[in-house]
């Protein structure tokens, strides 16, 4: 874990995208989980500037509190990340709305394709690990624990099972 950054982060779900909400950054990303590994090959957009890629690994740490993972990213060039493309690998997408909550940061994904209707908001718990106390936001339910709520788990989610899946949480789409 010598090269990796820890991230203490909680995971909520919302209903939907909050109104009035004033993102800071708007991201659109694309991402590929990777058959049989923990690695995820991102591409992100904001506006017109030039995407970044990168390829990334999260690795729970186990008895964290709160729960925590090593989080290990390489930024990579067009030539590398079109090396990388062809292999299998689950897909997902979303809009990132970054906003800023008593000096932390929040992020609201609002997902597309098999996964529309589902928004999800992380706050970044920072180096004390310490929940903000106003979110900003207000959540149906907080998901921190689910595993079904990472990434690569959300990328293997058809449409019908995520609608199962948020009506335990009450929230239909």
């Amino acid at each position: 874990m010598k090269y990796a950054r820890i991230e203490r982060e909680r995971r909520y779900l919302l209903p939907s995208l909050p109104t009035g909400l004033i993102a800071r950054r708007l991201l659109e990303i694309h991402d590929r989980y990777v058959h049989g590994t923990a690695l995820r090959l991102r591409l992100a957009r904001e506006g017109l500037e030039e995407p970044v890629r990168k390829l990334g690994q999260k690795v729970p740490l186990e008895g964290s509190t709160p729960p925590s993972v090593a989080h290990t990213t390489i930024y990579l060039t067009k030539a590398e990340y079109a090396a990388l493309l062809p292999l299998p690998a689950l897909e997902l997408q979303k809009t990132r709305h970054v906003v800023d909550v008593d000096r932390r940061t929040l992020a609201v994904d609002v997902f597309h394709g098999q996964l529309a209707g589902l928004v999800l908001a992380e706050i970044d718990l920072g180096e004390d690990g310490q929940t903000p106390l106003a979110l900003g936001v207000d959540p149906a339910a907080e998901v921190t624990a689910d595993d079904r709520f990472t990434g690569g788990a959300l990328a293997a989610t058809s449409a019908t099972e995520l609608k199962t899946l948020l009506a335990l949480y009450g929230v239909e789409i």
